[in-house]
């Protein structure tokens, strides 16, 4: 067996499990469940529609690297969407030849990127932040690399601070996985912010693989999320030298069992990535394909899911203020309300309480130098429709104002 295996921690879900074993939630109370991020928001009739008119396909082989329809589809919208040349539709500021390829679903792809690019003779590190999506973690073990965590702090805008990073450190550092929107904080980086990490992968020869599978799901109509792919462009690397996005319909469109995403950037990257995929063996079905390509050229059920999420927001952020102390996030669906109570504690209480279940913060995190930035809170996923998140906000709010009493 690869002895690497060992070095894995359990998911956050086992430990979960773990923490609620032999708790009896109350009988009167329906279940709710905010603990993970599955978007419950109907999937669109047009992808289902799509999938269904394209079932036929099934009976024929699709390959590692997609239709050219689809990868023309997804580079219109990358196009527009980030602004590559200028937002004209008619001219794509990528190569859908060469510098995309489909995926089964971000997840697979952050794990098997680390695999085709870590150089594990070279004693490699993997940053990433701290907290984080675990498959980072995992991807960088299994690649015979060390991970390297980056806190992301509420002082420094839960964004880490790359600035106190220290030279040693960028010189090992072979790929660094970055996340905004922000998984669990729903912090969005900035121009600067990414210019500079651009600048740094140059620097030190590394790759950057940015997590953008919320890049869709913001709060202010006015102002999206600004990526990777779009500050090189926009810095003079129209070829997207050492960057590498992932992004995916499971958020964006409401369709996580579909299991499609795409990822983009460096050709060079994408190529080698193509050549460990080939024989990876995960090439995406020729319906789902077709499905994807309905998803990605339309808008209107985009911003009917984003204005969902933004009535659950501040339906749920009006019943806690003044009970957890938390920002309204810039994007994603999450909440990072600090506990009043131990986060494990606090997660314990509301499922023994009020039969809700939420994650700990600590269990997406990891304690380096004797100070953990996931401690003391907790994720809640506002996935459920608008009156179950309502109901879990006042449950929430019995449960602090319990803990209040007997304080």
């Amino acid at each position: 067996m690869n002895p690497d295996l060992g070095r894995l921690q359990p998911y956050p879900f086992e430990k979960l499990a773990a923490l609620k074993q032999g708790l009896q939630p109350p009988r009167g109370q329906e279940p709710i469940a905010l603990q993970i991020g599955e978007p419950k928001h109907p999937t669109p009739s047009l992808i289902t529609d799509a999938l269904i008119a394209h079932l036929h396909q099934l009976s024929v082989y699709p390959t590692t690297r997609g239709t050219p329809e689809l990868r023309e589809a997804i580079a219109r919208w990358l196009t527009v969407r980030f602004q590559l040349v200028g937002g004209n539709a008619s001219r794509l500021g990528i190569d859908p030849e060469r510098q995309i390829l489909p995926v089964n679903g971000t997840r697979e792809a952050l794990f098997a990127f680390a695999q085709a690019v870590v150089d594990r003779s070279r004693t490699p590190l993997v940053l990433m932040p701290n907290p984080f999506y675990q498959i980072y973690e995992g991807a960088a073990l299994l690649a015979g690399a060390e991970p390297r965590y980056l806190a992301c702090r509420a002082d420094h805008g839960f964004i880490p601070d790359f600035d106190a990073v220290d030279e040693a450190t960028w010189k090992r550092c072979q790929l660094l996985y970055v996340c905004s929107p922000g998984n669990p904080t729903g912090a969005v980086f900035d121009q600067s912010t990414f210019a500079r990490l651009i600048e740094l992968a140059h620097t030190h020869d590394f790759v950057i693989a940015s997590d953008e599978c919320y890049s869709e799901l913001y709060l202010d109509e006015t102002s999206p999320p600004l990526g990777l792919l779009q500050v090189a462009a926009a810095m003079g690397n129209p070829n997207f030298s050492r960057c590498i996005v992932f992004h995916s319909l499971s958020k964006r469109s409401n369709a996580p069992g579909l299991r499609s995403g795409f990822v983009a950037g460096d050709a060079a990257l994408i190529e080698r990535f193509f050549a460990y995929r080939t024989y990876h063996g995960c090439a995406m079905s020729l319906p789902i394909q077709s499905a994807s390509r309905a998803a990605w050229g339309d808008e209107s059920h985009v911003r009917e899911n984003r204005r969902l999420y933004r009535d659950k927001f501040t339906a749920v952020l009006e019943i806690l203020d003044g009970i957890l102390p938390m920002e309204r996030p810039t994007a994603g669906f999450y909440l990072w309300p600090k506990t009043p109570i131990p986060d494990t504690e606090f997660a314990r209480r509301l499922y023994a309480e009020e039969n809700l279940s939420v994650l700990p913060g600590s269990f997406l995190s990891r304690e380096v130098a004797g100070c953990d930035p996931g401690e003391n809170r907790v994720r809640l996923a506002l996935v459920p429709p608008l009156d179950e998140c309502v109901d879990a906000a006042r449950r929430i709010r019995r449960c602090v104002e319990r803990i209040q009493r007997e304080g």
